[in-house]
């Protein structure tokens, strides 16, 4: 028989002499309090030690101690780890992980052919049946309930994610293919994935993300910019819905090793889409980001975007140019492309000739002649640019421009008599001067091509159920933001910050759609003559003011105070 076995046997065939003496000599607990106890004990039908602490007379955490004495056992460090995913695998076949958990005990430590468990108590004698018949020496750690449980959920996650890679590394195999592509193809698999596509569809979803996290697979829709739970993913479903979106947008299921970018053409909810898909290894697993891009959904005009009327006018007036550069700046996802689309839409007749350079391209748009870049064979921005230049366009589109040759031969084109549109990664418009300076670009250039840089960024529309604030708190929100002069100002009557409240409608988060904030900075003849040195931002920014145009913020209070959105929605993304 083991030896922490027969202390087990020894410590539980006796009465509570041992016990007594260590609650009384080490313990210090009073001869009445264990008296008491001991009456009680029958009555409750527990042991002597868990009816002291029924009755105060013990702490709990001084019960590892006295059953590290009975046991002749260890009491577990309050820095112990549970085992990492690694030992765990190890141990998989070789014992019940789940049947340990139920039963109070906690792998913390293998070494040779010693297995470590943390346990609070050792009453489960079906427990100590079950550790009779396993292939290691048993070493008892003992601590209080608190810890076991939080050592519980750490060995879970460490457990699941064992059991993951396990189930994972069967299928890297070249003779496994063909069972991952039955599992994909399987009705489940099928109808999960098509139920994920619709309901991103009827949720007017942007992306969903399907991501490994703590040993299970999360699904998460982005709508008006915000990330959304999906429905939980079935645990036997995990793979094979990876493996199914992976087989739809023509990537290689078998490649686990290196980012995959696919797309996938299909109808959901009575709608055409397309679905650019990317998938991204991590530690645990495989990231996949679904993006969906509906082009009914698109309406190309400067009102849907939510300009006001008179940046309208004055974005209006420069469309209407033959020559020049209009940028737009602003982070992925600040709506820079749909704005783009929108301009060339306006321009878009017959007698234009209208070519994009794009990377992706999101939207076909009819009468446009749209170019992929495609970096694999070269053909980056820069060469595409220099090609198209050379198919008499009348208007050009750059998706982006990322170097000193794409910014030099954009502005150049723009000199010799073309309109054209790009985007720049900045967070304001005139940082857009300061980011196309360090690529090289001569101050000169810039003065000469540059007609308009807009910002933008996009914020959530409150819903039709928002509820007008009372008096007071708009009074005293009006004076903390000094929204009265911006009310003033741009010729607003009555301030109407409103509440979110939430309903059926937009799914009871309070906000329904987006709509751009913009900060337009016009490159005239005062913007082009002030030095574009470390004072810039802010002489741009005193001519703003003076020409009544708005920051980025200050057009998000507008819309605030119209009630379009909220103060804090405008804060978060533009403050």
């Amino acid at each position: 028989m083991k030896p922490v076995i027969s202390a087990i046997n020894n410590a539980n065939n006796g009465n509570n002499v041992s016990k007594i003496e260590y609650l009384t000599t080490v313990l210090g607990i009073d001869n009445n309090k264990i008296a008491e106890a001991t009456k009680l004990q029958q009555n409750l039908g527990t042991s002597l030690e868990r009816t002291l602490l029924s009755i105060g007379a013990l702490e709990e955490n001084q019960l590892p101690y006295l059953y590290a004495k009975l046991y002749n056992a260890t009491v577990l460090s309050s820095k112990a780890e549970v085992l990492d995913s690694e030992k765990v695998a190890l141990l998989l076949p070789k014992i019940n992980s789940e049947f340990l958990l139920s039963a109070g005990a906690v792998p913390v430590a293998l070494e040779a052919n010693t297995l470590s468990l943390a346990i609070s108590t050792l009453e489960h004698w079906s427990l100590v049946d079950y550790l009779r018949l396993l292939p290691f020496e048993i070493d008892y750690l003992f601590c209080t309930s608190k810890q076991l449980d939080l050592l519980k959920e750490q060995y879970e996650i460490n457990w699941q994610t064992a059991k993951h890679n396990q189930v994972g590394q069967q299928y890297v195999g070249e003779g496994e293919i063909e069972r991952l592509k039955e599992l994909a193809q399987g009705a489940p698999t099928v109808s999960f994935v098509n139920h994920l596509i619709s309901e991103g569809v009827k949720l007017g979803a942007s992306d969903l993300h399907i991501e490994p996290v703590a040993s299970r697979y999360r699904a998460r829709y982005r709508v008006d910019g915000i990330l959304h739970e999906a429905d939980a993913i079935p645990q036997n479903l995990q793979l094979a819905v990876i493996s199914r979106i992976k087989i739809l947008s023509g990537m290689d299921i078998a490649e686990k090793r290196r980012p995959q970018d696919g797309k996938i053409e299909t109808r959901a909810n009575n709608i055409e889409l397309d679905i650019r898909c990317s998938s991204l290894p991590l530690g645990e697993g495989e990231s996949m980001v679904m993006r969906f891009l509906i082009k009914s959904s698109v309406q190309y005009d400067l009102a849907t975007l939510g300009y006001e009327s008179d940046l309208a006018e004055r974005i209006q007036a420069d469309l209407k140019k033959t020559a020049g550069v209009i940028l737009m700046t602003g982070p992925t996802g600040s709506g820079k492309t749909t704005s783009l689309y929108s301009y060339l839409n306006q321009l878009n007749r017959p007698e234009v000739k209208i070519i994009t350079l794009e990377d992706p391209i999101e939207y076909q748009l009819e009468g446009i002649n749209q170019v992929q870049i495609n970096n694999d064979i070269g053909f980056d921005f820069a060469k595409g640019l220099r090609s198209i230049v050379r198919q008499d366009p009348d208007v050009i589109m750059v998706g982006e421009i990322r170097d000193n040759e794409t910014a030099r031969i954009a502005l150049q084109s723009a000199l010799t008599g073309h309109l054209v549109f790009s985007t720049v990664h900045t967070n304001d418009a005139a940082t857009a001067y300061t980011r196309l300076l360090d690529l090289g670009v001569q101050e000169y250039l810039l003065n000469a091509a540059l007609v308009s840089i807009l910002a933008q960024r996009l914020v959530r529309k409150l819903c039709s159920c928002a509820q007008l604030k009372s008096p007071e708190e708009i009074a005293a929100l009006t004076q903390q933001y000094d929204l009265s002069t911006l009310a003033e100002k741009f010729n607003v009557d009555d301030i109407e910050l409103k509440n979110v409240v939430g309903c059926d409608k937009c799914g009871h988060t309070g906000f329904q759609g987006r709509v751009a904030l913009l900060e337009y900075l016009p490159c005239d003849n005062e913007i082009k003559q002030m030095p574009k040195g470390e004072n810039f931002f802010k002489d741009a920014a005193e001519y703003m003011q003076s020409n009544n145009l708005r920051s980025l913020k200050q057009d998000g209070y507008l819309k605030a105070i119209k009630g379009q959105t909220t103060l804090e929605e405008v804060l978060r993304v533009a403050g």
